[in-house]
């Protein structure tokens, strides 16, 4: 088993300025987990980074993909592990769920209480991390995200409070399984993935904006937008609406770059030809945003 740190509050230790920061090593985080030596896993560790989730990009992640590909190609592991922050795990492990091929597991994992603090739940959530890459329920289920003893696609987790331990949940579909006694029990598994794309073709810094319409929205954070990204997400009032008032700027914006027409619900499918007035999906959807990337359950 390849265990990769990035970082994170898991790898967390006072800085002696009133903080903490991301010191710890990927050795020191399996050293200091109790019970790990019992599983019998054979386990190599990598310091790949050492940053915070919110300085992850898409040049680390890219980068980490490839690494873990060429790692799983090799035959000298059977599964991988990836601790980082919490932040962007959702994002983090959707990305290399969509680069993910092979099909040994490959589990991300974290912590929400940094080592200084009681009740610190880094260990636990590698543990089982490591418990969950090891079972031979794991393979064929694609990039996987373990907290809190809950085992979930990386296609549908989110982080879904700030603080809690219990953050990350799955609103389309639940937890895949939980770890029960050291044991993980798969509940159910998934029927299909998302097509996956080809880490050779992919640009590893591309600028896109994310664009959360508001109420009394104007579209002032459209102007001049694409001259400035590679492509765009507008996250829509529920099935993926917008004010009427700025769907002129959508279109244009449409006409240049690529643009994703989501949910700022974050949960639930958007819809494609329900609704037909000016700012409704089926609108937008004929302006130019691609009926294939309204987003939907995994």
């Amino acid at each position: 088993m390849a265990v990769f740190g990035l970082g994170g509050t898991i790898a967390m230790t006072s800085d002696g300025g009133g903080g903490v920061v991301p010191a710890l090593s990927a050795a020191q985080l399996v050293d200091a987990v109790p019970g790990l030596a019992e599983t019998g896993v054979d386990i190599e560790v990598e310091d790949f980074r050492r940053l915070p989730g919110a300085s992850l990009g898409f040049a680390d992640l890219t980068e980490l993909a490839a690494e873990i590909d060429k790692r799983l190609a090799s035959g000298t592991v059977d599964g991988v592990v990836v601790t980082q922050g919490t932040d962007t795990i959702e994002e983090t492990s959707y990305l290399l769920d969509v680069f993910h091929t092979a099909s040994q597991p490959v589990v991300v994992t974290g912590a929400m209480r940094n080592p200084t603090l009681a009740g610190a739940d880094g260990p636990a959530n590698l543990l089982a991390a490591v418990q969950t890459a090891a079972h031979p329920t794991a393979p064929d289920q694609g990039v996987l995200v373990v907290l809190a003893d809950e085992i979930h696609a990386a296609s549908r987790v989110r982080k879904t409070h700030a603080t809690s331990g219990s953050t990350f949940c799955s609103p389309n579909g639940g937890p895949l399984g939980y770890i029960v006694e050291g044991t993980p029990r798969l509940l159910n598994q998934l029927t299909s993935r998302r097509p996956t794309l080809d880490l050779t073709n992919l640009s590893t810094e591309p600028r896109v904006a994310l664009v959360t319409v508001s109420l009394g929205d104007d579209g002032l954070l459209l102007d001049g937008l694409a001259d400035r990204v590679d492509g765009a997400v507008i996250a829509a009032f529920g099935v993926g609406h917008v004010p009427q008032r700025i769907v002129p700027a959508l279109e244009e914006l449409a006409s240049r770059v690529p643009v994703v027409l989501a949910s700022r619900t974050g949960a639930g499918s958007g819809l494609a030809t329900t609704y037909g007035f000016p700012g409704s999906e089926k609108d937008l959807l004929e302006r130019g945003a691609d009926p294939r990337r309204v987003p939907g359950p995994a």
